[in-house]
């Protein structure tokens, strides 16, 4: 018995209700490789993949991608948006206040505590998003004569 084998690119954006484009197929596959991505990084992984491709085509496949579930977006406050192809599990982020670095944490292992907010006004709660900044290990090292 063989096991399943995972949908291809253009499979999953049928199965989200989307046309198949080669742009659309090279714009998620370059998400997907990449590490939290803004959206020149990504027009240009797109571009060497396909060619051409406008600025405002990649924005508008990534509202669609985003809006279908297979793309997520986040925008740490002074930064611009940024996309990645982790989506589903409810992980969080990890910024450098210094460098803009970002990576991913994942929520606590089993039950997921954080979408028990201490007051959900009647919310029903299905995502939480949270940010935690500091500095990365290349931005945190202090030279010692700084020390007190």
């Amino acid at each position: 018995m063989t096991a399943a084998r995972p949908p291809t690119t253009a499979e999953e954006l049928r199965g989200a209700g989307l046309r198949v484009t080669a742009a659309r197929v090279a714009l998620l596959e370059t998400v997907r490789a990449g590490d939290h991505l803004g959206v020149e990084a990504i027009a240009s992984g797109v571009r060497d993949r396909v060619g051409h491709v406008s600025l405002q085509a990649v924005y508008e496949a990534l509202h669609a991608l985003t809006a279908a579930g297979l793309v997520r977006r986040i925008e740490p406050a002074g930064s611009p948006a940024r996309y990645e192809g982790r989506v589903g599990d409810n992980h969080h982020h990890v910024v450098c206040r210094s460098c803009g670095a970002v990576a991913d944490v994942d929520c606590a292992a089993g039950e997921a505590p954080c979408l028990t907010a201490s007051d959900d006004h009647g919310f029903a709660i299905d995502e939480a998003e949270v940010i935690y900044w500091g500095l990365c290990p290349a931005c945190s090292t202090v030279p010692s004569s700084a020390a007190p």
